[in-house]
């Protein structure tokens, strides 16, 4: 439906789940795209990476061999269009910024940044939560966005357009009961998308919020099938999502059609923040 031909897009958190489907649906409509992960398959060292990230997830995905990096890469490739998978840890600010600039030198632009990199296995109640965790959390939820959007901004300057997607979630909105520091990050990041916003205009800059609701990524189906029930009976459409439904957002937003929509919060979740009973 929109045509991306010619621009390049940088997906964080590109090894599965949304990210994966982000990159596939970009590459579909035209955008030549790298997939930035701090996990690779071919990594010698993947399971000390997975282990170092204090991830609970990244080590399941890891011991599953559920991390599709490099092969989504390759998919891209298969389409036509110019790929690489490149490994980068989103809190490491020295290596973002040599990632970004080697992505400009070998695509020659920086168009489309999707900050889609997080984590999402910290739950507990206040009392619960642990401090390193919630350190965690904003290390790579929040600052690690705002790390990849001062690496690409310099770029998408430059070229007076650019494209900025963050990962919101409508625990940001709403609240998460025991997900104080998902909660908490998802919230800033709006705040960060709408400062972005105002910040970019001037120089043909957009930045959207993406808040999703119950999507079926991995990460959902390794969950309780107890407490995925409740919540899908808690959204109106009474299904959860596919990572798609997020993918093809991004996609509109990114695309010459959105060019006069910024700052935004567009929420894809099937009602579940209606009043549903």
């Amino acid at each position: 439906m929109f045509d991306l031909s010619g621009k390049v897009a940088v997906v964080t958190g590109g090894s599965r789940g949304l990210g994966r489907a982000d990159c596939l649906a970009l590459a579909r409509a035209g955008a030549d795209v790298v997939v930035t992960d701090i996990l690779l398959e071919s990594d010698p060292d993947i399971q000390r990476v997975a282990d170092g990230a204090n991830s609970a997830l990244a080590q399941l995905f890891t011991s599953q061999h559920s991390v599709y990096s490099e092969q989504t890469s390759e998919e891209i490739r298969a389409m036509g269009r110019r790929s690489v998978a490149m490994k980068m840890d989103v809190t490491d600010r020295d290596q973002v910024g040599e990632v970004f600039a080697q992505v400009k030198k070998d695509f020659g632009s920086i168009d489309i940044l999707v900050n889609n990199a997080g984590t999402l296995d910290h739950v507990g109640q206040i009392e619960s939560q642990s401090e390193d965790l919630w350190e965690r959390d904003l290390r790579v939820n929040l600052s690690g966005a705002m790390h990849c959007t001062k690496a690409a901004w310099p770029y998408m300057r430059e070229q007076m357009w650019g494209r900025v997607i963050y990962m919101a979630s409508v625990a940001g909105t709403l609240g998460g009961f025991g997900q104080a520091s998902y909660a908490t990050t998802k919230a800033g990041l709006i705040g960060l998308g709408k400062s972005m916003a105002l910040e970019g205009a001037r120089f043909g800059i957009t930045a959207n919020i993406i808040a999703p609701g119950i999507i079926g990524t991995e990460a959902f189906r390794a969950g309780s099938p107890k407490m995925n029930d409740r919540m899908v009976l808690r959204t109106a459409l009474r299904t959860a999502g596919e990572p798609e439904d997020i993918a093809h957002a991004i996609c509109f937003l990114v695309s010459p059609e959105a060019r006069y929509v910024t700052g935004q919060v567009l929420t894809v979740a099937g009602g579940i923040d209606l009043f549903v009973y």
